[in-house]
């Protein structure tokens, strides 16, 4: 995992706003004082300080005995089970045992081959990139995988409607099949993210027999390549995978079978944990992680994410995301001063420290000061300054209290957050409107552009291009604000076709310039990815990604 030291940060101290502050207790005396969970990334089995990361140990065959079933705790139902369709972190834990990518990240964030066997050779344009692939893994329907599938699969990605993956995978023009074994990608231009794209669901390699059978329904009965395949799901239930014997490395998997279980509530999930119902329990509540922390009986594994948490505001998804934007007529979508003053009412550092017990970090940007591509001007952070909200109010003309309704979570820690959220903004001038609705739903409403304001947050991804274009690109294929800056546009293209590390560094940094002065989308905290795991299980680790590995675990003998 990257580490630097993060450039100071320009914010009041929470010291000097008591009175939000006291507000804010207040609320969270009333609510039990449990912190939201993530939504939409060492040493294994020791006990450690909070801040220290855990990321977990592989499993020792010798230490581990073959079948069993592992029981994880979920925190949100995952959305649709097709990597071209899918936007849930909760999506990507299971795809993780059943859909194998071409690449993958280590414990160190960096990329490692998985179903390729080296990484791509790039040509001198940049216009090009060889993928060697490995030979003889089988889906799990029995087909074989090779150069057609791959192909196949990332034409999908940029075609298939409602694709997640196609301002992912950049300017490609063609796929090239030499041989089975190889796959030539060719750009229009050169894109330096692809790689990092190809390491998450982009990079996943669907069996062209299952896509041909099931077309956009693939996600009912998804067959990949992967240490186990999918067997059954019980909406807002549970969904279960079972171990594949045609999988290239069987010999490695050790259980029979995974089953995931939805548990919406922090505390019902780590009473599971520690009753042995469940033996992994995933986004930990930070009130909860030291006390767990405690139990010998227990692990907690845990990483600094590289995706953040935030609040988008719709200014242009008028008709659903991938329709043209259209302009809303309220005072928060037209006016950036409105959105500049709904920034300045919060304190992101008095949120971190009463909600989070301290283990989360404030976050002014999508860009981790743990990235290589972080800067002085990545990290820059308005100061809370509610009086300056106030001000910034009156200039744009509106009428305070200011109403604003925001969609969240309909779980406990998710409503804990918007209820000190909307205590705080008070003084700032803001009357926020909390709208509760269950997580799949939620995702739809963003899609349909059916929100004011949105509470949500992204896993994050290696590569800063993951973390933006995305969402505040005007092509980008989630960008549910519906926010279209030419300037941004040009910034991102710009760093994704930069060579040089030290440009796109700079040009990354430009670009959160830019989107602190139009506010899109406003970045509060980062959160820990905190997993909690029963040590009668080895082998489960957890990578600043925020993934779940388990599909090399196992039982202790």
């Amino acid at each position: 995992m990257f580490r630097r030291t993060p450039s100071p940060l320009n914010r009041s101290s929470w010291r000097r706003t008591a009175p939000p502050a006291a507000v804010l207790a207040l609320v969270l005396a009333a609510t039990a004082c449990s912190p939201v969970e993530s939504n939409d990334e060492q040493t294994g089995g020791d006990q450690t300080s909070s801040s220290q990361d855990v990321f977990g140990d592989a499993a020792d065959a010798a230490q581990v005995k073959p079948g069993g079933t592992l029981t994880v705790a979920l925190s949100a139902d995952p959305d649709k089970l097709d990597p071209s369709l899918s936007r849930s972190l909760y999506s990507r834990y299971v795809f993780h045992t059943m859909c194998e990518k071409l690449y993958d990240l280590g414990p160190d964030a960096k990329i490692v081959p998985q179903l390729a066997t080296a990484l791509p050779t790039i040509a001198a344009d940049g216009l090009s990139l060889t993928i060697p692939l490995r030979e003889g893994a089988k889906f799990a329907d029995g087909g074989t995988m090779d150069s057609a599938a791959v192909k196949g699969s990332i034409e999908r990605g940029l075609t298939l409607a409602g694709s997640g993956r196609k301002s992912e995978l950049g300017p490609i023009t063609g796929i090239e099949t030499p041989d089975a074994k190889t796959v030539v990608i060719k750009l229009s231009k050169p894109f330096a993210p692809l790689t990092a794209a190809l390491a998450d669901r982009a990079g996943m390699v669907l069996s062209p027999a299952a896509v041909a059978k099931l077309g956009a329904n693939f996600s009912t009965a998804p067959a990949c390549v992967g240490p186990f395949k999918f067997a059954s799901r019980v909406a807002q239930n549970s969904i279960k995978v079972v171990k594949d014997p045609l999988y290239y490395d069987a010999a490695k998997v050790h259980l029979d079978a995974i089953e995931y279980r939805i548990i919406t509530d922090s505390s019902i999930r780590s009473a599971n944990l520690r009753s042995g119902d469940a033996q992994i329990a995933d986004s930990l509540s930070t009130q909860d992680a030291p006390e767990l922390q405690k139990d010998d009986t227990l692990s907690v594994l845990q990483s600094q994410s590289l995706g953040y948490q935030g609040l988008t505001v719709n200014v242009g998804n008028a008709e659903g995301i991938g329709k043209p934007v259209k302009q809303l007529d309220t005072p928060i979508a037209k006016d950036p001063r409105v959105r500049q003053a709904l920034e300045a009412s919060i304190d992101r550092e008095s949120l971190v420290k009463t909600i989070f017990n301290g283990l989360n970090t404030v976050a002014c940007s999508p860009i981790s000061p743990k990235s290589e591509f972080t800067s002085e001007p990545a990290q820059v952070c308005p100061a809370h300054d509610p009086n300056k909200a106030k001000e910034l109010l009156t200039q744009a003309g509106v009428t305070t209290p200011y109403k604003v309704e925001m969609i969240t979570s309909n779980n406990p820690d998710s409503l804990r957050l918007a209820q000190a959220l909307q205590a705080m903004v008070k003084e700032g001038g803001f009357d926020l409107v909390i709208k509760p609705v269950e997580y799949a739903s939620l995702l739809d409403q963003q899609d349909r552009g059916d929100f004011e304001l949105l509470q949500l947050g992204w896993s994050g991804r290696v590569d800063p291009d993951a973390n933006i274009f995305n969402f505040v690109g005007s092509e980008g294929s989630q960008n549910v604000a519906g926010y279209n800056s030419p300037e941004v546009d040009k910034l991102l293209t710009d760093a994704r076709q930069a060579t040089d590390q030290a440009q796109r560094v700079k040009l990354y940094g430009d670009v959160v310039t830019k989107l602190q002065q139009d506010d899109p989308l406003i970045y509060l905290y980062r959160q820990r990815n905190l997993t909690g795991v029963s040590k009668k299980v080895l082998g489960v680790q957890t990578y600043p990604d925020g993934v779940i590995r388990t599909a090399f675990a196992g039982f202790a003998k």
